[in-house]
């Protein structure tokens, strides 16, 4: 008699087993491309970082040296720390002065280009009439005006109005200078402001101007700072506004007073001065991005959230 065997649980006749693979774990590509990414985008902020502070750091570790040991030994750590370098630069070499003229300049225009760039963008960001985009884009195409091309009429401009040589004739020059990125960058942000927070303030009551300086622009702190800070890095760092229009010694600013404590120490120099005066030149830069580092990443991205 002939008997048949039943085949295995499943298998069909001759046929061998089929054996199921499936795809791999979800995620675990994008986990392997996620370190990937994240390795190498540290590894260029690590680089960046080192790239930016190491020249910082030899700076300020230049100032402290003599000049001896800043050509003998560049790299090496100051034997002593030469707090003389700073005295002088500071006294000897009218940095004090030149100081002074930088604080009073920057510190007027900046006052002036938040409070004028501030009432033009919040007009043209909330009200509606004729010219309104024609004003704005009049304010981004000078920002695309090179400024090396206005240096000679800007010269006969301020010389008709005798206002060469004088603190506040560059106090309005940087006004200027300043005012359409300024308007561009406040205008942006002011359209991603509520309006429903004017809307009742003036059911209140309130008046236009009432409304702006105490409702809208405690809103826009964030915006205002981080502008702020824009100009304040190019008002403190501009060279070639005050070397046009600044020519008497007494007026001139701390770029000028750098650049003409470098050029005229002719075959006997004081490079130890000149790096402690370079140091006092960067401190108050520093100084205001540290304080105002948080205030000015929430200004940049405050827009893009309504």
């Amino acid at each position: 008699m002939k008997t048949t065997e039943t085949p295995p649980a499943g298998v069909t006749g001759d046929r061998p087993p089929v054996v199921k693979t499936g795809p791999a774990p979800k995620g675990t590509g994008e986990k392997r491309d996620g370190k990937v990414l994240g390795v190498f985008s540290h590894g260029m902020l690590i680089l960046w970082a080192f790239m930016v502070v190491m020249p910082l750091l030899w700076a300020v570790m230049t100032s402290f040296k003599t000049d001896r040991e800043i050509f003998t030994s560049p790299w090496a750590l100051p034997t002593s720390l030469e707090f003389g370098n700073w005295s002088r630069a500071w006294t000897q070499a009218h940095m004090s002065d030149y100081f002074l003229n930088t604080v009073l300049v920057v510190g007027g225009s900046l006052l002036g280009t938040m409070l004028l760039g501030s009432m033009a963008a919040y007009v043209l960001a909330r009200f509606t009439f004729p010219g309104n985009r024609f004003i704005y884009f009049l304010f981004i195409g000078g920002m695309s005006f090179p400024i090396i091309l206005a240096l000679v009429p800007l010269f006969y401009v301020m010389n008709n109005m005798a206002l060469l040589n004088t603190l506040h004739g560059l106090v309005l020059v940087y006004i200027a200078y300043s005012l359409p990125f300024t308007v561009f960058f406040l205008t942006a942000f002011f359209r991603t402001l509520p309006t429903s927070v004017a809307e009742a303030a003036f059911m209140d009551g309130a008046s236009h101007t009432r409304t702006f300086f105490q409702v809208m622009l405690p809103m826009a702190k964030p915006g205002l700072i981080s502008v702020g800070i824009f100009n304040f890095l190019g008002q403190w760092n501009q060279y070639m506004l005050p070397t046009v229009l600044n020519t008497e010694p007494e007026k001139k600013v701390l770029s000028q007073g750098l650049v003409q404590l470098a050029v005229s120490q002719g075959y006997k120099g004081d490079w130890s001065g000149l790096f402690a005066g370079l140091v006092m030149a960067m401190l108050p830069v520093l100084a205001a991005y540290i304080v105002f580092q948080r205030q000015v990443v929430a200004g940049l991205t405050a827009g893009a959230l309504k």
